[in-house]
């Protein structure tokens, strides 16, 4: 049996005829580029009915959402922002990119930013923490807001793996100033290219980043200040109006095959973090932590499991820090580096295929 990490093709093949229709029509509208275009507005309304909050603005990618975020909230250059070194290298690029410094906490064994480890990284220079809900799993989003609240820092959620996910009832990306979302056609809210927004309660906030998406623009001919090209195009917001109809039927069919991994992979060898009661996890990514990882992985690709590993080096020991950082202890990142598998957990998968996956890791260990 062969096994795919991934379900693009077979996303697209269901969806063909429907998306095929919708871009004719955008593409026979001539309304490509333009952040007053009908899909673009339309997604976000929709986006913010669905995350019940005030404001949202489409954007070209995720990364752009983190770096407009932090720029919105005055992070500029030879300030600190805290965040984790677990993550896409984005994270700590969207920091690098204005100047500012990325300063990294540990994680809990969720692979979620320790928040006991925060206080002791604050200095005058912090101007922002950056939580990542990383693998569709929320932060502790109650203990983190009550530091910031303390010491008067700004929050930045990076939620591009966490569309849909939630914490004490609430969506992540609307406990701080600002959520940042991807839309990468490997997310589980996904567009057909590269995709972004984000979402904010604060109307200020709001009308920096619709500006500095668009050039600073305030009308078609006049510009407030110097900005990004950032906009989301016309045809990419259709698709995703279209697929966030059906998103909850994606989050529900994840949540059974995680659950059902849970349930039937062998916990003598195998952690999966468990969902608490106070979090409803989406995941973009099922992540088991286990010894032997690689030999692990090369004996499920010779079964015909494809798997990867998300992600095998931290931010911190990446070229751009020359190593690790002095005076930084990241022994559970590190840790975790070393034995974490990310297996299939697309909504294509059918039982007889977790069954496969389950029971060959089940048998390696024995």
């Amino acid at each position: 049996m062969k096994i795919s990490y991934l379900n693009l093709k077979k996303q697209w093949i269901s969806e063909r005829k429907s998306l095929l229709d919708i871009i004719d029509k955008v593409f026979s509208s001539g309304k490509y580029v333009g952040v007053n275009c009908d899909h673009v507005v339309r997604l976000e309304k929709n986006i913010s009915k669905f995350l019940k909050v005030k404001h949202s603005v489409s954007l070209n990618s995720g990364t752009d959402a983190l770096t407009l975020a932090l720029y919105a909230v005055g992070v500029k250059k030879g300030d600190e922002v805290i965040t984790t070194s677990n993550s896409f290298i984005a994270s700590a690029g969207s920091i690098i990119h204005l100047g500012a410094k990325p300063v990294f906490a540990d994680v809990l064994p969720d692979q979620n930013m320790n928040p006991e480890k925060i206080e002791r990284l604050i200095t005058k220079k912090t101007k922002a923490i950056m939580p990542v809900h990383l693998t569709g799993r929320s932060c502790d989003m109650s203990s983190i807001m009550k530091i910031a609240r303390k010491h008067n820092i700004e929050v930045i959620e990076d939620c591009a793996q966490a569309f849909g996910s939630k914490f004490n009832g609430k969506f992540c990306g609307t406990f701080g100033s600002i959520g940042c979302f991807s839309t990468h056609p490997l997310k589980n809210f996904n567009a057909l290219g590269d995709g972004g927004f984000i979402v904010t309660k604060n109307s200020k906030i709001y009308d920096r980043i619709s500006k500095l998406r668009n050039h600073g623009l305030k009308t078609r001919d006049k510009a407030e200040f110097a900005g990004h090209n950032s906009r989301l195009d016309n045809v990419q917001a259709a698709i995703l109006n279209f697929r966030l109809k059906k998103i909850n039927k994606i989050f529900k069919r994840r949540r059974e095959n995680a659950m059902f991994y849970i349930k039937n992979l062998n916990h003598k060898f195998i952690f999966c973090p468990p969902e608490r009661k106070n979090e409803y996890n989406t995941y973009h990514l099922f992540i088991i932590q286990v010894p032997k990882r690689n030999n692990l992985r090369k004996y499920l690709l010779k079964k015909g499991i494809e798997t990867y590993i998300h992600y095998p080096i931290p931010i911190h020991k990446q070229k751009i820090f020359n190593g690790k950082p002095s005076g930084i202890n990241l022994h559970v990142t590190e840790t975790q580096a070393n034995n974490i598998l990310s297996l299939p957990i697309h909504e294509g998968l059918t039982k007889k295929q977790l069954l496969y996956v389950i029971n060959s890791i089940n048998s390696f260990y024995k």
